[in-house]
């Protein structure tokens, strides 16, 4: 892999989700480690996560929402498929379940994703440098055909393929979490035929499903680098991205997108990201292989 040239991007997601988390974001980026962000607009601390991310010049993204938390756009004013009778998204399952009972009514999915592109050029004064999915949304049957128009019609080209090399056979995922990474790999596969047709870019390889949280290491990012990246043809330009969560734990209640931290925003596991993105091991070891981290925007050059 050090032969030829590689660029590796590393988005942290989840960026606006609560103060505490922004900290270790940013913390990320100014090592060097991080280089993208991408932005929850209706999560409470959306407004100064866009402050940081002007301040420190962090290549931003839209983390499109449709799982947590409350909408910004004209649902969060009556009844809507997307909400449950409380006004909160579905949940991660939930939301996919009424998608495959044919319970989510695709043009209020529309409404809402063009209420978040709307939100975040009003924060940022810009629009997004890519546009990705909160908990993989964007790949989803009916919505990703829904989104690729959307991004077409904005001028937003870039966004995220989450397939990720042998993560089926990752040994040290839990069963749960390793169904859910082949789910997802299913349902980005349907969604490069719809992304293609509407010119959108994501890069040749993708990891992160293997090492998320807990399960995050130097040598395992590497590894899964590694393998993502075997059927790349020799002599290209490679170009990949990593997935991260990184940040300080979240505090209740603050934090979220409307009903308060999740168990994982809470949990040590953020935290031991941030230590393995910040730590000297992870980029010795990526300047070593002959990777060079970059920004999505950084492709076109």
């Amino acid at each position: 892999m050090a032969r030829p040239r590689v660029r590796l991007v590393v988005t942290a997601d989840d960026f606006g989700y609560c103060p505490r988390r922004d900290e270790g974001i940013v913390e990320a980026f100014l090592a060097g480690t991080v280089t993208s962000v991408s932005l929850l607009v209706n999560g409470t601390a959306a407004e100064s996560a866009a402050e940081l991310a002007r301040r420190h010049s962090i290549p931003t993204g839209l983390h499109a929402n449709l799982t947590e938390g409350r909408p910004v756009g004209p649902a969060r004013h009556g009844s809507s498929t997307l909400l449950s009778p409380e006004g909160f998204f579905l949940g991660k399952m939930g939301f996919r379940e009424a998608l495959a009972s044919g319970d989510v009514a695709l043009p209020q999915v529309q409404e809402e994703l063009e209420a978040q592109l709307s939100r975040f050029r009003d924060l940022l004064g810009t629009a997004p440098a890519h546009v990705d999915g909160h908990q993989h949304v964007h790949v989803l049957p009916g919505v990703c055909q829904v989104f690729a128009q959307l991004l077409q019609a904005s001028g937003v080209h870039f966004t995220r393929l989450p397939l990720e090399r042998g993560v089926g056979s990752c040994a040290w995922l839990e069963a749960p979490a390793r169904a859910f990474a082949i789910t997802v790999e299913r349902d980005a596969r349907a969604a490069v035929d719809p992304f293609s047709r509407h010119g959108l870019r994501w890069t040749d390889a993708f990891i992160g499903l293997s090492t998320c949280g807990r399960h995050m290491s130097a040598h395992r990012v590497l590894g899964s680098l590694v393998q993502a990246l075997e059927d790349i043809p020799a002599g290209h330009a490679l170009t990949a991205e990593l997935m991260t969560h990184p940040g300080y734990p979240s505090v209740p209640p603050a934090g979220g997108c409307g009903e308060g931290p999740d168990d994982f925003s809470c949990s040590w596991e953020r935290l031991h990201e941030l230590h393995v993105l910040t730590g000297p091991m992870l980029k010795a070891l990526l300047a070593k292989s002959g990777v060079q981290l970059c920004a999505l925007n950084d492709l076109d050059s």
